[in-house]
């Protein structure tokens, strides 16, 4: 089975019931680790849960057949969760596949990877396998998702403070439904008892705002201000911002700088595409400003050598966790002494 995010809804409960091999992918994590939390949802008894590494399934691509098919310590059902890069996990899938007796439900987060990689090539036509694909979401649609999130929550929101949290998250939903979540805490709202959002309510839980959240930082970087990189890295360390979170935050830029440049073309005019996608309410007009001039540093080749050192640094901080923060800050640091030796 195959689905991407426009489909993925309708086929959830009908692959949830079947399959026992879960792989989602594309640039979009936020997407594939909602339908990662919708498949366990969905399980008759999702049990215990148990995490592995794509590095550790590499390094012994064994285990993963093993593990899915041991029991539990307590007798009980159980699931598997894979965080990978790329195609880490294939060889661990390529075995899962061939042992005899059926598996727990083995769902894996592939960073990096497509519909087209390895790993999936494996799962795609088999019956008891899903292949997921998720693409950046626009604000349009993170808005309308904020929305549903804050109807199953008891809470009436309009348009404009859908959007304005959609964008506070950076387009991250599972961002979105912290927020949310936080709302209907803050407003002691329920279905029962359903609570009106107004602008002040949000002001009062907002964790992020404009001068304090991932943007700031994201724009310096890209935007190839390079005088500007040290005093964010600085404010980064004083507000303790998650490395690997902040580093999400560029994988979404990078990717939705790539969906521009898709419909751009090699000719297109930055301005007018920039223009027409605000009033489209693809993208926020606050930031018109800033995508037009990323967009005129990162394209072609240097936005695939962009994309490169994003997801080699996102393993990097993965596996040396204890120098998250030195290693995204040279990281950073080089990107933006690149994008500022690049003419806007």
């Amino acid at each position: 089975m195959k689905a991407t995010q426009r489909d993925f809804a309708g086929q959830a409960s009908r692959a949830a019931a079947q399959a026992r091999v879960f792989f989602f992918c594309g640039p979009d994590e936020a997407g594939a680790h909602d339908a990662a939390t919708r498949i366990v949802s969905l399980l008759a008894d999702p049990g215990e849960r148990i995490e592995i590494t794509g590095a550790e399934l590499r390094k012994d691509p064994v285990r993963l057949g093993d593990e899915a098919r041991s029991s539990s310590l307590f007798g009980g059902n159980r699931h598997i969760l894979v965080r990978a890069q790329g195609d880490e996990a294939h060889d661990a899938v390529a075995n899962l596949l061939e042992g005899d007796a059926e598996p727990c439900p083995v769902l894996i987060l592939a960073s990096g990877a497509t519909d087209k990689s390895r790993t999936a090539k494996l799962l795609a036509d088999r019956p008891d396998a899903l292949v997921a694909m998720f693409h950046p979401p626009d604000l349009r649609s993170v808005s309308a998702a904020v929305r549903t999130m804050a109807d199953t929550a008891g809470l009436r929101i309009g348009g404009d403070i859908a959007e304005r949290i959609a964008n506070a998250a950076g387009l991250d939903t599972r961002l979105a439904q912290s927020e949310v979540t936080k709302l209907a805490l803050y407003l002691d709202a329920s279905p029962e008892s359903p609570r009106t959002v107004d602008a002040a309510a949000l002001d009062a839980i907002a964790a992020s705002t404009e001068e304090e959240g991932f943007a700031p930082v994201v724009n310096a970087v890209l935007g190839g201000q390079a005088r500007r990189v040290a005093d964010e890295i600085r404010r980064m360390r004083e507000l303790g911002l998650n490395p690997v979170g902040l580093l999400l935050a560029f994988e979404r830029r990078a990717a939705q700088l790539a969906a521009l440049a898709a419909k751009l073309g090699p000719r297109g005019n930055i301005e007018a595409l920039i223009e027409a996608e605000a009033s489209a309410r693809r993208i926020f007009w606050k930031e018109k400003g800033e995508l037009s001039s990323q967009l005129k540093r990162w394209r072609g080749k240097r936005l695939e050598r962009l994309v490169d050192r994003l997801m080699a640094l996102h393993r990097q901080l993965l596996s040396n966790s204890q120098d998250a923060e030195l290693l995204l800050a040279q990281g950073l640091t080089e990107i933006a002494r690149a994008a500022a030796a690049q003419k806007a």
